[in-house]
């Protein structure tokens, strides 16, 4: 990608694979819906494009959106628990370009043999962790077998800590009973010290709690932000800050090599969000950030963990 400090190899740490199996596993979740082919309701509720029922169809779709923007490659994300084998098929079908996160549900039964199936027999590099949303705390005992898990095979542990609301289930009447006293970055603290070798994502700067991800970063050199979203957090912060704001004290904090620029793309007919790197190119340019640690952040820290 073009950029103010030349070409960058960009690569995106945070999208959402919205595929056909996540909208049918949607489906089952609102009363009411057609017997056949619900999810084709779904998507013209949301005025959406329906995926192709072939994951690696749509898998093209975001090769080409990283092609028309200078993208190198996106780590996709299989956003509901059980859609895993549709983020394989993304990695499958294009693995120079895709790589492929999962989200687990750690009080499912089986649930270690679920993550280890996704990482060895589907090569995904990403489990994701949605305290809130599933109620659990990340500290809880059960949890250590999928860290340990990840210590072994050197994936990513991607946790999502602050305010979270899912847009999709907000617009489709879907109820969100996530519970936010699980959320606190804090909460990571201990985790990250006794499990050294993992690297843990927080996306969206902790998503409200910045100070306390301030603080976990500067106590857990395994931590990691990514910046993805519009960061719409903002608003919870007092006195308010700007997102130039947050970038200067991240990178005061994390440094640039523990930051991941992240766009937090998801549908169609949108496609790649290019407008959020825009954004925070313009931000890094103009807090004179080198074209050494612009490359890191944009996409050779994503790289270097997944490498």
């Amino acid at each position: 990608m073009d950029t103010p400090w030349g070409d960058v190899a960009v690569r995106d740490a945070h999208a959402h694979l919205f595929s056909r199996n996540f909208f049918r596993i949607l489906a089952s979740q609102k009363p009411g819906l057609p017997a056949e082919n619900p999810e084709q309701t779904l998507v013209e509720q949301l005025a959406w494009d329906l995926p192709p029922e072939d994951t690696t169809e749509l898998a093209g779709r975001w090769v080409e959106e990283l092609d028309k923007h200078g993208v190198e490659q996106i780590a996709l994300m299989a956003s509901l628990p059980g859609d895993e084998q549709s983020a394989a098929d993304a990695v499958r079908a294009f693995p120079q370009r895709i790589h492929g996160y999962f989200m687990l549900n750690p009080l499912a039964p089986d649930v270690v043999t679920k993550a280890r199936q996704a990482i060895d027999k589907l090569a995904l590099k990403g489990i994701c962790l949605f305290p809130a949303m599933h109620r659990f705390s990340v500290q809880s005992e059960a949890l250590y077998p999928i860290y340990e898990l990840a210590a072994e095979r050197k994936i990513v542990v991607f946790v999502h800590m602050g305010v979270l609301t899912v847009g999709i289930r907000k617009k489709l009447g879907l109820a969100s009973r996530f519970d936010m006293s699980f959320s606190n970055p804090i909460d990571l603290h201990r985790v990250a010290l006794e499990h050294p070798s993992v690297n843990f994502q927080i996306p969206h700067f902790g998503a409200g709690y910045f100070r306390e991800v301030l603080m976990l970063g500067d106590l857990a050199p395994n931590v990691y932000l990514d910046t993805s979203s519009s960061n719409s957090w903002l608003k919870y912060l007092s006195p308010r800050l700007s997102l130039s704001d947050v970038f200067r004290q991240t990178l005061e904090v994390y440094g640039p090599q523990r930051l991941l620029f992240g766009s937090d793309s998801s549908f169609f007919p949108r496609g790649w969000n290019a407008a959020v790197i825009a954004a925070q190119i313009k931000i890094l340019e103009e807090l004179q950030v080198s074209a050494e640690d612009a490359r890191a952040i944009l996409g050779g820290n994503l790289r270097r963990l997944l490498s």
